[in-house]
């Protein structure tokens, strides 16, 4: 479910980012794209900061200097997988509503599977997450997918909360001057489409309705087969607060529905291995329809990671194992 919480003036919250700053030499900004520092931090007209883009990809190694940034200027956090359509999807709305305010903002997309320490230390227990970052202090913003024009309302309230703490500067793209080319994505199909606009509004019935009548259409939709597998994840958890989901494990258990949730709730946080691990290592005590349950989740969310992840084939070989 998409949460937001009011943007206010304690700007650390539970949230400590300290761990991440990680001073880079003088001279250096962050890079876009490849997360690496680069030479060079011109300082533009009227206090602007230049950059190589507007939008960085940021790192557990280069987060630090983005932090620094944020002093100057606020920086936006989006972080995403590569697995999750609703959070790749964002990104491609996020990116363009931050251009469009016109370098008021800075934007850092975090992989979350690459970046572990980033998604430790934004709490990001779902994708897509959002936070803002101002003098180096987070501001959690929302969770899941949200419309452009709610996106910009909250941009809009982080602006005003940048203001109260001194840091209106603008920043600068180096290459500003170039027309940018913008990535535009494929269209979805009309019933992914449904099931995409569904899941913003939080109505993850009627996304899992949609991408069974694409199955129904096309029962080789790999699209909706993995969209399928990542809604019914999201419907899993909805309206479900870590504390009762881990809580509920820890009293109950015997209780296979309590655990198969927490392994939900760890591939959502991106602890994919540690999700896989909990299934496999409930499997051998439970009789044959708990086993079949078990078979039928890691089945799906082998969908949720997505067939290539490297991590799936050997899961699946120890599943094998323990079938047989």
């Amino acid at each position: 479910m998409t949460n937001m919480p009011p943007l206010g003036s304690n700007l650390r919250g539970a949230v400590d980012l300290s761990s991440l700053v990680n001073r880079a030499p003088a001279g250096t900004t962050p890079a876009a794209s490849s997360g690496a520092p680069v030479a060079g931090a011109a300082a533009a007209p009227s206090g602007a900061v230049t950059l190589p883009s507007l939008v960085l990809d940021g790192t557990d190694a280069n987060f630090g200097e983005l932090l620094e940034l944020s002093s100057r200027v606020p920086v936006i956090v989006g972080l995403w997988a590569s697995w999750s359509e609703p959070s790749t999807q964002l990104m491609v709305v996020l990116e363009k509503i931050v251009l469009g305010f016109a370098g008021k903002f800075v934007l850092a997309r975090v992989d979350i599977e690459a970046n572990p320490q980033l998604t430790q230390a934004f709490q990001a227990q779902s994708v897509p997450t959002v936070a803002a970052v101002i003098t180096g202090q987070p501001v959690q913003l929302f969770n899941g997918p949200l419309g452009e024009e709610q996106i910009s309302e909250v941009l809009g309230r982080v602006l005003e909360l940048a203001a109260q703490q001194g840091v209106t500067g603008v920043a600068e793209a180096a290459d500003a001057d170039v027309e940018p080319v913008a990535a535009v994505p494929e269209p979805l199909p009309p019933h992914h489409l449904e099931a995409y606009t569904a899941i913003e509004a939080g109505d993850y019935a009627t996304a899992q309705s949609e991408y069974r009548t694409a199955l129904a259409q096309n029962p080789n939709d790999t699209m909706a087969v993995a969209g399928l597998a990542q809604v019914s994840l999201l419907a899993r958890l909805q309206g479900k607060t870590i504390d009762q989901i881990r809580n509920g494990a820890a009293s109950a258990p015997d209780d296979l529905d309590a655990q198969l949730l927490v392994a939900d709730l760890d591939l959502s946080g991106g602890h994919i291995e540690d999700a896989f691990d909990r299934l496999l290592g409930l499997f051998p005590a439970q009789p044959a329809a708990g086993r079949n349950t078990i078979r039928e989740r890691l089945l799906e969310l082998f969908e949720v990671v997505g067939q290539d992840d490297p991590r799936v084939p050997p899961t699946r070989s120890r599943l094998t194992a323990l079938l047989y």
